[in-house]
Order: C-alpha cells, then sequence, then structure tokens
C-alpha cells in the first residue's frame, strides 16, 4: 500500500500544488477551471484523482482537498479509502474537504453530520457548498487558491497549521458522537 507523504519531495521554488480528489470528475474539473482563472502570485498546479493511492512519481503537493458529493454514498467511501493512504502528517493543516449538494438537503443519502465527523475525525476544515451552481464555484475558486498559497507558504505570517482556527465556525459544535 503506497502512502502519500507531504515531505517527500522538495518544493518548487513559487510553486503551489494541489490534489483534488473525488469521484466526481465533471464537478472536479468545473472546480479547477474556476481555480485556474483567479489571480494567483504562485504558479499554480491542479492535479485531479478519482482516488488514492497515486503513483509514487507524482508531484510534491501543498493540500488535498476531498470532494464529498451528498447525493452520493460512493462518493463518501471513495474518500474514506483514499484516506487510508495519506500519511498523518499531512492532516496538519494540509487537508481540506469540501461537502457539496448541502443546499438539496431533503436528496441527500449521505447526512451533514457523518462529513463532520469525519472532518472532526481527521482534524481536517470541511466546507459545505453547491458546486452544481456556477455561482458557487466562482465565489469558492479565490478561497481555495488563498488557501492552497497558505499552505504552499506563500503568504507570509500564517502557516497551514492555522488552517483549522481560521475555518472553524464558533456557532457550529462539533458533533457528538452516538
Amino acid at each position: 500500500m503506497s502512502v502519500l507523504r507531504p515531505l517527500d519531495k522538495l518544493p518548487s521554488l513559487n510553486t503551489a500544488t494541489v490534489l483534488l480528489v473525488s469521484s466526481e470528475d465533471m464537478l472536479l474539473q468545473q472546480l479547477a477551471k474556476a481555480m485556474l482563472k483567479e489571480d494567483c502570485s504562485s504558479k499554480l498546479k491542479i492535479h485531479l484523482a478519482n482516488s488514492l493511492p497515486l503513483p509514487s512519481d507524482g508531484p510534491r503537493f501543498d493540500l488535498i482537498v476531498f470532494l464529498i458529493n451528498l447525493h452520493s454514498k460512493y462518493s463518501l467511501q471513495i474518500v474514506e479509502e483514499s484516506l487510508q493512504h495519506l500519511d498523518a502528517t499531512f492532516f496538519l493543516g494540509k487537508v481540506l474537504f469540501l461537502a457539496t449538494g448541502a443546499g438539496r438537503e431533503s436528496q441527500c443519502s449521505t447526512h451533514r453530520n457523518t462529513v463532520e465527523r469525519l472532518a472532526h475525525t481527521y482534524r481536517s476544515p470541511l466546507l459545505f457548498c453547491d458546486l452544481e451552481r456556477e455561482a458557487f464555484q466562482a465565489t469558492l475558486a479565490p478561497r481555495l487558491v488563498h488557501l492552497l498559497q497558505i499552505c504552499a507558504g506563500h503568504v507570509p505570517g500564517v502557516s497551514a497549521m492555522d488552517l483549522l482556527t481560521l475555518l472553524r465556525c464558533p456557532e457550529n459544535p462539533i458533533p457528538e458522537e452516538p
């Protein structure tokens, strides 16, 4: 079993690299296009994957974003299986969960609490969104690019370790285990 480690490779000068992981190919491509349209002081590299593990000759990733479609149990299953192929040090601010489809909760096959527990278990930020809407992609893209620049170390005074604190919502407590 191949484990992806954040410090296996040296960083590239003035480059920020993100890995988007999901079984939802179309949504990943749309999100990647929206991110590439954003103004970025670094050279932005985006890699897409349906699942992990990846070939060992891949690049160093500054941020890994797992996209979970709340309308698909398969999407959550792929993410849970992929998490087994990440070294624990990635969870020190270099992993982000995106849950899409939150706007149509009546059609969800995966409950929000399940995804919240997953993010809490891995101590990683979670953002709810609706990537099927182009307007939401346009608002999410600059935020992801900025988070990527933080994770790549290109924002002075802020580290990837601060991400969970920066993205925490104080009015939404972490769900208790049943």
